[in-house]
Order: structure tokens, then C-alpha cells, then sequence
């Protein structure tokens, strides 16, 4: 299950191209047979992902990937309160033996450097706490190329996407593989 915002949830994007969408056939192509889940809400903020996570978690998924913050950081919501309902999130995840990779954000740089050094601290301070597996930035390589992004500067375009699955797959494969989750085609063992 990808957990998360807008970004996650494939903003602007047409069918077939949103995070989960693409990360799937990326594990598929890989001949890992998963399926992830959009559990993705545009707009939500960490408090937003709190409030809806019984419904998420219905789904019954067996891996998370948990992406949000996104919107606390451009709202410039208290990184404390960001951090307490990621901390509930996690909490939650925990109890129903979730494994779980943090994908991180990072702060909008017009909000200033102690902000942005308080909200940088967030994730990792999380991943920490429950020795969980951690992509620092989940927009790595996207942010700030305008060639990745829509119009608006803020969401990834297809390509943008494309740039971001290749990046992370890496981290959702060890997650899959070191629970047992997807197997890999017989490669003669």
C-alpha cells in the first residue's frame, strides 16, 4: 500500500501513470508478483492521513509504503505536530505488524532555515525511533526540474514519476524481500 498525498495519488496524472501504477509494473517487469495499493489522498496533510487510516488499513495491505508531509511542509504546519501524527501513523503500522519504508520530505526553502532544519529532522527522527527502512526524499531527482514536473512546479509530470519509481524501487524491493513479501523468479537455487 502506498500511503500518502497527492503525490501518491497521481495529481494531474492520467490512468496508468501515478506512483502506485508505475511502481507495480516496475516490480512486475522485475517478475515480482505484488500489487500496490493507492491509498493515496491529494491534499491530505499527516493529520489528514491520520484521521483516514481505518479505512486504509481495510484494505488489508501487507507492506506500506508511507509517503505525507508533503502538505504540512508548503502550509508550514508545526514540524512537532507533523512528526506527532506521523508518529501515530507508525505507531498504528507497528501494532498491525506492518513493515513500513518512510519516504521523506523535505521543507520548501522559502520557509526559512530553522523550519526547514526542524522539518528535515521529522523523518529521519521517525525511521529512527522504529528502526524502519528510510528514503530520505521522496521527490529525489524530481524537485525543481521543471521537465519532471507540471505546470505547477509542484507535482511530477509521467516522466517525473517514472524518475521517482526508478529511484525508490530499489528501497520497496529490500523492503518486500526481507519479510517474504515477493518472490523472485527461480534463479537456479
Amino acid at each position: 500500500m502506498a500511503y500518502g498525498d497527492s503525490l501518491t495519488h497521481g495529481y494531474g496524472l492520467p490512468a496508468g501513470e501515478t506512483f502506485p501504477e508505475q511502481l507495480e509494473a516496475a516490480l512486475r517487469a522485475e517478475g515480482l508478483n505484488v500489487e500496490v495499493m493507492n491509498a493515496g489522498n491529494s491534499g491530505d496533510t499527516t493529520a489528514g492521513g491520520l484521521a483516514r487510516l481505518d479505512w486504509a488499513l481495510a484494505d488489508d495491505p501487507d507492506a506500506v509504503i508511507l509517503e505525507l508531509g508533503a502538505n504540512d511542509g508548503l502550509r508550514g504546519l508545526d514540524p512537532q505536530a507533523t512528526f506527532d501524527n506521523l508518529d501515530a501513523i507508525m505507531a498504528r503500522f507497528t501494532e498491525e505488524g506492518l513493515p513500513v519504508l518512510i519516504a521523506g520530505m523535505l521543507a520548501p526553502p522559502n520557509l526559512g532555515r530553522e523550519y526547514g532544519e526542524a522539518f528535515n529532522a521529522v523523518y529521519p527522527r521517525l525511521a529512527k525511533k522504529y528502526d524502519a527502512p528510510f528514503y530520505p526524499f521522496f521527490l529525489d531527482g524530481v524537485a525543481m526540474d521543471p521537465s519532471l514536473n507540471q505546470a505547477d512546479g509542484i507535482h511530477p509530470n509521467a516522466e517525473g514519476v517514472a524518475e521517482i519509481v526508478k529511484r525508490i524501487k530499489p528501497h520497496v524491493v529490500r523492503l518486500l524481500e526481507a519479510r517474504d513479501l515477493a518472490q523472485r523468479p527461480d534463479a537456479g537455487n
